[in-house]
């Protein structure tokens, strides 16, 4: 009996450990037909250290199919699995996978890399160029005020088929860095700053640091520090303190990547971002673009003449490019701030009728927003950028996969 009991105990502790080592993960597809989704698990049950790889297999009918995957381990943070939920899954479908450690890491270059050169990362999908984020400050050209210097900005963003779909300091708007994220009325300490418009020399945005660097199978991606400066006086002063991270997906049909902005202020004092016309997540597009080669659409069926001051959860533009057609989809999440998110765009009498193509969610266009010390705030966009021509159909179904993503079901004893 008292052997048999010992055995008990092996066999018990045998399963117990072995369930520890992997979990079930059910994914359920909702309300939405997905195409190649992006999906994320929590996988603390797995006891992950932070270099163990994971090997992830769907089950079908009995049988196994390894899936690409990749986590992410921040310090503090729940350890997270990524993967693209590949092909098509109906509405209502339930699609199983098995998560657990792997004996080996993957070997060879990772399909989504990241390259730093010093100045700039570059993120690439293939060895074809996504994005680049410029950490170091960039001058303005020759002649040009100093002051319209900055770093902390996105350009240039590609299309799949490599052509730019970003500029930076146009001859109009020196201060137009490609992606970006400044705020134009800033409430501090009873006065008011503009970080926009930075030739004002009331304050500005400046890189900091890069804090990870990812390379996977599944995204490539940073998170990188800035700081929002007021300029008084006496002295330049950080009033905010902002992390971006930015992620982008290997998935086919165009460039898939995800712009998350996290801002809290760095003193004891609140900083209110007061109601204006334009602040917050920006986008100026190619001097090619004018109004005589590209359009844009919203999701609430609204063309270029249309657009500014209406609300939508995502925007597309699309225009003439050397390899024919071209454009970005830009999505706002609905927990952003003041969601659906009100649009600043310049109609086609923009710059003395070129019609220029500029686009900013604006979430403080028609209200404030007041930051408390303390507390993170936070927004997210995902952007897609594509050839030829794009849907309301395919914008909807990127959209709700962003917004409404499949649920997620753990069982740490499959």
């Amino acid at each position: 009996m008292v052997r048999t009991f010992i055995f008990s105990l092996i066999i018990a502790f045998a399963a117990g450990t072995y369930a520890a080592g992997k979990i079930k993960i059910t994914v359920q597809s909702g309300s939405y037909d997905r195409q190649d989704c992006v999906v994320s698990a929590d996988v603390s049950g797995l006891n992950l250290r932070e270099s163990s790889p994971v090997e992830l297999c769907e089950i079908t009918g009995g049988q196994k199919r390894v899936i690409p995957c990749q986590v992410i381990m921040e310090k503090g943070e729940t350890p997270l699995l990524y993967w693209i939920l590949d092909g098509r899954t109906a509405a209502g479908a339930t699609r199983v996978f098995i998560a657990k450690k792997a004996k080996k890491k993957p070997t060879g270059e990772p399909p989504m890399n990241v390259e730093d050169d010093k100045k700039a990362l570059v993120l690439q999908k293939d060895g074809k160029n996504i994005l680049q984020y410029n950490y170091t400050h960039v001058a303005p050209p020759a002649g040009i005020d100093p002051s319209y210097g900055r770093s902390g900005f996105i350009h240039p963003a590609y299309s799949p088929e490599g052509n730019i779909l970003t500029a930076i300091q146009p001859k109009d708007h020196y201060h137009h860095y490609g992606i970006w994220n400044p705020w134009t009325r800033i409430l501090y300490d009873g006065k008011m700053y503009d970080l926009w418009n930075i030739r004002e020399k009331q304050g500005t945005v400046r890189a900091k640091e890069i804090e990870n660097i990812y390379r996977g199978s599944v995204f490539a991606g940073y998170t990188a520090r800035l700081d929002h400066f007021i300029f008084t006086p006496e002295e330049e002063k950080v009033v905010m303190n902002e992390w971006w991270k930015i992620k982008a997906w290997n998935i086919s049909g165009g460039f898939l990547w995800d712009f998350e902005s996290h801002l809290h202020p760095s003193t004891s004092l609140p900083v209110l971002i007061k109601e204006y016309r334009y602040a917050g997540f920006g986008y100026r597009a190619t001097e090619e673009w004018t109004k005589e080669n590209c359009e844009m659409f919203t999701s609430e069926g609204k063309t270029r003449r249309q657009i500014d001051g209406s609300k939508a959860r995502w925007i597309y533009i699309t225009g003439d490019t050397p390899t024919g057609r071209s454009g970005l989809l830009f999505m706002g999440h609905p927990d952003n701030y003041n969601a659906p998110e009100p649009l600043r765009i310049w109609d086609e009498n923009a710059n003395a009728g070129r019609g220029d193509a500029f686009i900013n969610f604006a979430p403080t266009k028609d209200k404030d927003w007041e930051l408390k010390p303390g507390h993170r705030y936070r927004l997210k966009y995902r952007i897609l950028s594509y050839e030829g021509a794009m849907t309301k159909e395919k914008a909807e179904m990127l959209w709700s996969d962003f917004a409404h993503p499949p649920v997620i079901i753990i069982d740490d004893r499959p």
